[in-house]
């Protein structure tokens, strides 16, 4: 089916009569995975209590992982991939039971790929207080019901810790790569500075140093449009008939404005009509406002809503200099041999946050100024331009 394919790794497209049907219906309460629902390829490690920046706690901690390779008997060829906001674990396979969407960077990890599983084993988990397996606001608390509201405040340093304690659970003392892009460079720039001896090689593929007030304005009135629905009932909506989907797929059209560029949108839809209706007070429709509907709605048949305000305020807490110092002060220790790449259509992240990553990271492969893509597609292009992405992840491992 067509919405069984991520948005965020293609072209924007038109969107069609069939894919219209395709979202016929009220989306359910949640799109998290739930307990009783298919592992699909999921596997999963608890890790016990985590104790979080904020002084609380997460009692019992579960991630959910996916593999693909195999683990050396030395266990020195395990490459971490860290997801963005609203990807999972599934970054390679089909859609199926489990799995709502198929893999996001199927370009770039497999066999012979820029990660090629024939030399390295792929660990990617589902970030903590995400909603497609680890633990987060759909799970359960220890009293039987779903967190909802009661879900504690996450940093990415918290979701990081977690990512630590499935590697320790793994036996997996220090990663040959640790990779991210968007929400998962965050992680993996914290992975290098907190733990630089766990980290071989590092790829930061369009993210920042720290999270500008300007992202973090983007990021507030998603998550208001998802608080102001009256089905989001403060986060307490489980064992409701309907969730809030209008609030949550607002959020997500707000989103895709941020993640692809105005040349992408202009250049493919133009001023053209949705169908044959006059749009201009005859009752018609933009095709770009069906394009921004459309992908609002599919959202969320795959997404929660309290975790995409979790996940997003944690996006909010970066800030790699925080208690640091400055940011070549903060970035001083690691030890990894680096990737910074950018995309120079990129409007939620601008390649001049990667430019100052790269100028203040030692070690990077390719000198003080960052990689930068040429590509129409805006932030989302680190998931659609394989040959373009790909050969620079080569690169980093090439030795």
């Amino acid at each position: 089916m067509d919405w069984q394919t991520s948005e965020d790794t293609v072209p924007s497209a038109f969107i069609t009569e069939a894919n219209r049907r395709s979202m016929l219906g009220t989306p359910p309460t949640t799109g998290a995975w739930r307990e009783g629902d298919a592992p699909g390829n999921r596997l999963f490690q608890s890790i016990g209590s985590l104790a979080l920046e904020s002084g609380q706690s997460l009692p019992h901690v579960r991630m959910a992982y996916e593999t693909w390779g195999t683990l050396s008997p030395d266990r020195d060829n395990a490459v971490l991939v860290v997801h963005a906001l609203t990807g999972d674990s599934h970054v390679v396979g089909r859609p199926g039971p489990g799995h709502p969407t198929a893999g996001w960077w199927g370009g770039i990890v497999g066999p012979g790929l820029a990660i090629d599983t024939d030399r390295w084993f792929v660990i990617a988990p589902n970030m903590l207080g995400g909603c497609q397996g680890s633990t987060g606001p759909a799970s359960f608390a220890p009293d039987g019901a779903e967190w909802g509201s009661r879900f504690p405040y996450l940093t990415i340093r918290d979701q990081v810790a977690a990512q630590v304690g499935l590697a320790d659970a793994l036996g997996i003392e220090r990663f040959a790569a640790v990779i991210g892009g968007s929400m998962g460079g965050m992680h993996a720039l914290e992975w290098a500075v907190q733990h630089p001896d766990r980290v071989e090689r590092l790829a930061v593929l369009a993210a920042p140093p720290i999270s500008s007030a300007d992202q973090i304005a983007l990021n507030s009135v998603q998550i208001e449009a998802i608080r102001m629905d009256p089905l989001f009932r403060d986060g307490d909506y489980y064992d409701e008939p309907e969730g809030p989907f209008r609030g949550l797929a607002l959020a997500r059209r707000m989103a895709l404005l941020n993640y692809r560029s105005p040349s992408e949108l202009n250049e493919r839809f133009e001023r053209s009509w949705q169908g044959v209706l006059d749009p201009l007070g005859k009752g018609g429709r933009f095709a770009v406002e069906s394009y921004l509907d459309f992908h609002g709605n599919k959202f969320t048949r795959r997404f929660d809503a309290n975790s995409y305000i979790t996940l997003v305020e944690a996006m909010n807490s970066h800030d790699i200099t925080r208690g640091r110092g400055t940011l070549t002060e903060s970035l001083s220790g690691v030890t990894s041999r680096s990737l910074v790449l950018g995309i120079d259509s990129d409007r939620l992240f601008p390649v001049e946050q990667q430019q100052a990553l790269a100028a203040a990271l030692p070690g990077t492969i390719h000198g003080p100024n960052a990689i930068v893509v040429s590509s129409s597609f805006g932030h989302d292009a680190f998931l659609i331009e394989d040959d373009l992405v790909g050969p620079h992840l080569a690169t980093l491992l090439a030795n």
